[in-house]
């Protein structure tokens, strides 16, 4: 994915990007994510501030979306896991209605929306690998085998390793991420400190959170 924007799209106004709040209202949980996607023969998890969550076994904070990753190859298999649904292509303030091919194949980020009242249901993350092998998009010389990075709950639900979900939030240190590093930092052991502190040394050099680490 090459994250230039393509033609077309629609350009949110400060109204409409105002009015997203609402329209992710009714997002659905992980749970109910997971029931939808039983069958499902890609590896895929919970990113973001969810996957934190279930890292600790407890929501700490409100969550104004829900996200999840996939293999990008595998997207047309979790596609038809949705009938009646719609996704739409999201990035730099524009919405690709409909997910057009070439949007798709320049962007990362899916929307899933309800077409009966406009609301946003899931955010997938369609990201880069080779195989069985997770690309960060952030550098792609960081490869790791899905089976590595994936962890469970106790009821089955997948999420991201928080070390790596960690290090997406580290490159923009909003509130709710700075407070998501804090609530986890005491929760990781030595090795995920490790690891977190190698790849933001190598990402993000100089980032405040290496020193705490």
């Amino acid at each position: 994915m090459s994250e230039q924007l393509p033609d077309g799209g629609v350009e949110l106004s400060p109204d409409e990007i105002e009015a997203l709040d609402a329209r992710w209202s009714s997002c659905w949980t992980p749970a109910e994510v997971a029931q939808r996607l039983t069958g499902l023969s890609a590896p895929w998890c919970v990113a973001g501030g969810w996957a934190l969550d279930l890292f600790h076994g407890e929501q700490t904070r409100p969550h104004s979306d829900l996200e999840i990753a996939i293999p990008a190859a595998s997207f047309p298999e979790l596609r038809r896991h949705f009938p009646g649904y719609v996704f739409d292509v999201a990035g730099s303030g524009r919405i690709w209605v409909d997910a057009p091919p070439e949007a798709l194949a320049a962007l990362h980020q899916t929307w899933l929306r309800d077409p009966a009242t406009g609301d946003y249901l899931l955010d997938v993350f369609r990201e880069p690998h080779d195989g069985d092998t997770w690309i960060c998009r952030r550098d792609e010389r960081i490869r790791l085998p899905y089976r590595d990075i994936i962890r469970h709950t106790p009821d089955g639900i997948p999420y991201l390793t928080p070390e790596l979900v960690l290090l997406f939030k580290a490159k923009h240190l909003r509130p709710k991420d700075r407070s998501d590093f804090e609530t986890t930092l005491p929760h990781l052991t030595p090795p995920q400190r490790h690891t977190l502190a190698t790849l933001l040394t190598r990402v993000h050099p100089d980032h405040p959170w290496i020193t705490d680490l």
